[in-house]
């Protein structure tokens, strides 16, 4: 009970960004009406919290430009699902591109973030990791997001060929005095699950609308659970990449 409640602790402390940009985003709702968009005052509080996170120290410059980039993927991944219908940011902004504020990348650069501070406090390491397979099939499953509006949905077939990549590789961790080891796609499920979990609480606070809650809150579909569980995959690879890269440059 005691390692879990460290592991918990340090869980928390991973989520730092990701708590803090969902409690800004809730906390906007209760502002009175003010001359700004709450959509533009959301990205100006993103943008404070990362340089925030640097300076205090939750990230790393390579920290800082992981988020950018998950940003940036975000950005696209966003343009294109609400032009599609798939969900949507009802109120008004100066600071908003084709229906999508750029706050709404924040929101991607906060799962980076969680990932980058987790590498770094649990003391990441992996054994028998595949990464150009692993690399090459989360680019597949970013694009299928896209091309499945016009193309069969293949994520089933993403989904079985992610798990065959990934058999037999192990993510240690460490907890306190003691070394861990999980499955790496049994930690995609699991944080897929738990972005599931917080992704029903931006929306109870008016992060952005699915076409269901536009009359009124209700529950995320579950099925956005096993989307999340594919898309991690995309933000493991960048993180990954960058403690490679960084390894490499430091290496005698």
């Amino acid at each position: 009970m005691r390692q879990l409640g460290r592991f918990g602790v340090v869980q928390l402390r991973c989520c730092a960004f990701a708590v803090a940009l969902v409690g800004g985003i809730g906390a906007s709702t209760l502002l009175p009406d003010l001359p700004v968009a709450r959509y533009d005052l959301l990205f100006v509080y993103g943008v404070l919290l990362a340089v925030l996170a640097r300076r205090v120290g939750w990230d790393t410059a390579r920290d800082t430009g992981v988020i950018a980039a998950c940003h940036a993927i975000g950005l696209l991944f966003e343009l294109v699902k609400v032009q599609l219908g798939s969900w949507s940011y009802p109120e008004d902004a100066v600071l908003k591109v084709a229906g999508v504020p750029l706050y709404g990348g924040f929101l991607y650069a906060a799962v980076g973030s969680y990932v980058c501070r987790a590498w770094r406090l649990f003391g990441l390491g992996l054994t028998g990791y595949r990464a150009t397979a692993t690399g090459v099939l989360a680019v597949g499953v970013y694009v299928n997001f896209f091309t499945h509006h016009w193309l069969p949905d293949a994520r089933w077939l993403l989904a079985a060929a992610l798990l065959a990549a990934t058999a037999g590789t192990w993510v240690w961790f460490t907890v306190g005095e003691h070394r861990y080891r999980m499955p790496l796609w049994l930690s995609f499920v699991l944080i897929g699950f738990f972005l599931w979990v917080a992704e029903n609480a931006a929306t109870y606070v008016g992060a952005w609308s699915y076409p269901h809650q536009l009359d009124g809150w209700q529950p995320v579909a579950l099925s956005k659970f096993g989307a999340w569980a594919l898309l991690i995959s995309v933000t493991f690879v960048l993180v990954e990449r960058g403690w490679r890269e960084d390894w490499r440059k430091t290496a005698p």
